[in-house]
C-alpha cells in the first residue's frame, strides 16, 4: 500500500506537466501492460480526477492501487481522440474497459465488392479493403441460413465454389477482358451446381454480364440493409419488363422472388407504420458480467436481433458500460442505422452521434425514448439480454464458478477455518418500536436456503427502535441449546453476519459469548460496504466488483428483504383488524352478519343491545359483550 501512495504522489507530479488538449491516454502497471484506455477533452484535467481519486467510479480506486505510469496521445478533436481510442482498445485489450466477454471473432455475411463478381460468404476473417461486411451476428446458424434464403431470392455465386474461384483466376489474369467477361467465360468454364438449380446466376459459363450481375449484388446488399421496398419495386419493374418483352420465363422466375419476399414479410412483425431505421440496445448487468441485446430495426421491421456477453457488470458505471459497448460494435459493423436507443444518456454522447454520422454518411441520433413504442421495444431488449446472459451463466458454470470464488475470497478475508458453506444473516425491522421483528436468512454453499429461513416477532417490551435489545434478544432465541439441537433450524453456522457496523456486531458477539458459542462474527455496515470484524477496529474492505463483496451484499439484502416484508404483514394485519375480533362470541361467520345488518362499526355503536339481539344468530349475551366493547373503546 505504501509503494501504491508514493507512486500515486509521483504520478500527481507528472499529470501537472500533461497539456490540456484533447487526447487519448493509456495506464499502465508495473510491468508495463496497459491497463485502462480513456480519451478526454482536456487531458491534463481528466487525468487529475484519477489522480487525486476524485472521480467517482467505483472502479477506480482498485484500478489506481495497480498504476504505475502512463502514456498519452494528443489530438486535434474529440472525434479524432474517439477513434483513436477504439484503435488503442482494440490493440492492447485493457483489463478495465468493456469489452465482449468471449474474445472471439464473430461471424459476419460479407460481400467480396474488388471482385469483378462479387460473391458472398459467412466468415470470421478480421475485415480486409475491399470486402463489405455485414453483422456482426451471434449465431452462426442465422448467418448461414440467413445466405441460404437470400441466395434463393437474389442468385448470387458463393466464395467457396470452385467454379467461381476459377473464374476468378482468369479474370485476375486478364483484367482488360473485365466488360466482355461473360463473352470471354463462353466454353472456358463450365455450369456450377448452383447454377442448375437456380441458385447461381452462371457466371461460370457466360450467362450473365457485369451490368445484370451488380444489379443483383445491389440487391443482395439492400436485403443485408433491410431495404425490402427496393428490392420489391426493382423485382416488380424486372417483372413487367420481361412479362412485355413476353419472356414468361424469366417472368416467371421474377415472380418466384417476389413470392419469397412476401413469405419473409409475413414472418416478421410490422412494429412502426413508418420506415424507420434503428438499434434498440438493451443491457441486464449482474455484479460483474453483462449482456447487450440489439434490436435491428429496419424499415419498421426487426430483422434480427443479437447478444453480446460483455466482460463488465455493476463494477462499472451505466453510462460507461452502454457508451463502450456502442463504440466497440458499431467498430465492427458497417449497418449503421439513422438512430440509436438506449436506455441512458451518454456523457459523451454528441462526440458518439458525430463519429457514428460520419462513418455512416448521414447523420444519427442517440435517444432514450421515456414512453411509447420505444421504449417498449428498449425493454423487449433488456428482457432478451437477461434470458441470454442467464443462459450464459448457466452454460460455462460461471454462478457455481463465481459462488466458490467467493466463499474462499471471504475464507482468507475474515480468516475463517474454511469456506463458509453455511451463512446466516439477522435484520431488524421496526416503526417507532410497533410491530419489531427480526429476520433469520440461511445461505448454504453460497445460495439461499429459503426452507431454513425464519421470522421472530420481538418479545421484549420497547417504547422506541432499539435494534441492540431487538437482535440480543434474537440470538438468544436462535442460538438457545434448544435451538441449537433441534434439526429444524439446521447446523451450527460457519459464519454470523449481523446488519450494522461495530455497536451491532459488539452486541451479537456478547450475546454469544453469554450462550457460550464462539461462532464467527461480522458486521455489514450499508454506507460504504464495508465489513467489521472482532479481531481489528479497522474494517475489512472486500474489492469492489469481486465475488465475495457481491456474495456478502446479497445476504444483507435479502435478509432485510424478508424483515421489512414480515414487519408489512404486521403493521396491515393490525391496521384492518377490527374491535370485534376481540369480543367472545363473534367468530368470522356473526362479524359478517353484523356488518351486513348495519354496514359499518360507526353504525353498530349507535345501536343499542336489544336492536343488536334482534339480528338472528346474535344471541343476548353476545349482544351485550358487542355493545359494551364497542362503548368502552370510544370512551378511550
Amino acid at each position: 500500500m505504501a509503494e501504491a501512495a508514493d507512486g500515486l504522489a509521483s504520478l500527481v507530479d507528472q499529470v501537472a506537466k500533461v497539456p490540456t488538449e484533447p487526447g487519448c491516454y493509456l495506464w499502465k502497471d508495473a510491468s508495463g501492460t496497459v491497463v485502462y484506455v480513456g480519451k478526454a477533452k482536456n487531458l491534463r484535467a481528466r487525468l487529475k480526477q484519477y489522480v487525486t481519486l476524485s472521480d467517482d467510479r467505483q472502479k477506480i480506486p482498485l484500478m489506481m492501487q495497480v498504476v504505475r505510469s502512463f502514456d498519452y496521445v494528443v489530438v486535434g478533436s474529440e472525434h479524432e481522440a474517439l477513434v483513436l481510442e477504439r484503435n488503442l482498445i482494440a490493440q492492447y485489450h485493457p483489463y478495465f474497459n468493456v469489452d465482449f466477454k468471449d474474445d472471439k471473432s464473430y461471424p459476419y455475411i460479407a460481400i467480396t465488392e474488388s471482385d469483378i463478381f462479387p460473391a458472398i460468404k459467412y466468415t470470421r476473417e478480421k475485415h480486409r479493403r475491399g470486402t463489405r461486411y455485414f453483422g456482426p451476428y451471434t449465431d452462426a446458424k442465422a448467418a448461414r441460413e440467413t445466405i441460404d434464403t437470400l441466395r434463393k431470392l437474389v442468385p448470387i455465386c458463393t466464395a467457396n465454389c470452385a467454379e467461381w474461384k476459377r473464374v476468378k483466376q482468369l479474370l485476375e489474369r486478364e483484367p482488360d477482358q473485365a466488360a466482355v467477361a461473360n463473352i470471354m467465360l463462353v466454353g472456358k468454364c463450365r455450369p456450377c451446381f448452383d447454377y442448375h438449380v437456380g441458385r447461381g446466376p452462371g457466371v461460370c459459363c457466360g450467362a450473365i454480364d457485369t451490368v445484370e450481375y451488380a444489379r443483383h449484388v445491389r440487391q443482395v446488399e439492400d436485403f443485408l440493409q433491410g431495404k425490402r421496398s427496393a428490392i420489391v419495386g426493382e423485382l416488380t419493374e424486372q417483372m413487367a419488363e420481361a412479362a412485355a418483352d413476353l419472356d414468361f420465363e424469366r417472368a416467371g422466375r421474377l415472380k418466384k422472388r417476389l413470392q419469397g419476399l412476401d413469405a419473409l414479410d409475413v414472418k416478421q412483425q410490422v412494429m412502426f407504420s413508418a420506415d424507420v431505421n434503428m438499434d434498440l440496445i438493451g443491457f441486464y448487468r449482474e455484479e460483474t458480467i453483462s449482456c447487450a441485446c440489439v434490436f435491428v430495426v429496419r424499415e419498421g421491421r426487426t430483422v434480427r436481433s443479437v447478444e453480446f456477453i460483455l466482460d463488465k457488470g455493476a463494477d462499472v458505471g451505466e453510462d460507461e458500460l452502454q457508451e463502450g459497448f456502442v463504440k466497440r460494435y458499431y467498430d465492427e459493423t458497417a449497418d449503421i442505422p439513422a438512430e440509436v436507443c438506449l436506455s441512458v444518456s451518454l456523457a459523451d454522447g454528441d462526440v458518439v452521434a458525430g463519429w457514428l454520422s460520419e462513418k455512416r454518411g448521414h447523420n444519427v441520433r442517440l435517444h432514450r425514448p421515456q414512453r411509447g413504442e420505444k421504449k417498449r421495444l428498449l425493454d423487449m431488449a433488456a428482457a432478451n439480454a437477461r434470458h441470454a446472459l442467464m443462459r450464459y451463466m448457466v452454460r460455462t458454470g460461471y454462478a457455481d464458478d463465481r459462488t466458490n470464488q467467493a466463499l474462499m475470497q471471504l475464507e482468507s478475508a475474515l480468516a475463517l477455518d474454511a469456506p463458509p458453506m453455511r451463512i446466516e444473516c439477522f435484520d431488524i425491522s421496526t416503526l417507532h418500536g410497533h410491530f419489531t421483528v427480526a429476520s433469520m436468512v440461511v445461505f448454504t454453499n453460497g445460495r439461499p436456503d429459503k426452507s431454513q429461513y425464519r421470522r421472530f416477532k420481538i418479545q421484549t417490551p420497547l417504547t422506541e427502535a432499539n435494534d441492540f435489545v431487538s437482535m440480543s434478544e434474537v440470538l438468544g432465541r436462535r442460538y438457545a441449546p434448544e435451538r441449537m439441537s433441534d434439526e429444524r433450524f439446521g447446523l451450527r453456522p460457519d459464519l454470523l453476519v449481523v446488519d450494522g457496523g461495530k455497536p451491532q456486531l459488539t452486541a451479537a458477539m456478547n450475546q454469544l459469548a453469554e450462550l457460550g458459542l464462539d461462532i464467527p462474527c461480522c458486521g455489514l455496515a450499508k454506507s460504504d460496504e464495508e465489513v467489521f470484524v472482532p479481531w481489528d477496529e479497522t474494517p475489512v474492505v472486500l474489492p469492489s466488483g469481486s465475488a465475495s463483496l457481491y456474495l456478502i451484499k446479497q445476504v444483507r439484502d435479502e435478509s432485510h428483504r424478508f424483515a421489512i416484508t414480515f414487519h408489512r404483514e404486521l403493521r396491515d394485519k393490525a391496521m384492518t383488524r377490527s374491535v370485534l375480533d376481540d369480543v367472545p362470541g363473534i367468530g368470522p361467520k356473526r362479524k359478517r352478519l353484523l356488518m351486513r345488518e348495519f354496514g359499518s362499526l360507526k353504525r353498530l355503536r349507535e345501536a343499542d343491545e336489544e336492536r343488536i339481539a334482534a339480528i338472528p344468530g346474535v344471541p343476548a349475551e353476545v349482544a351485550h359483550a358487542v355493545w359494551q366493547a364497542l362503548h368502552e373503546q370510544a370512551d378511550l
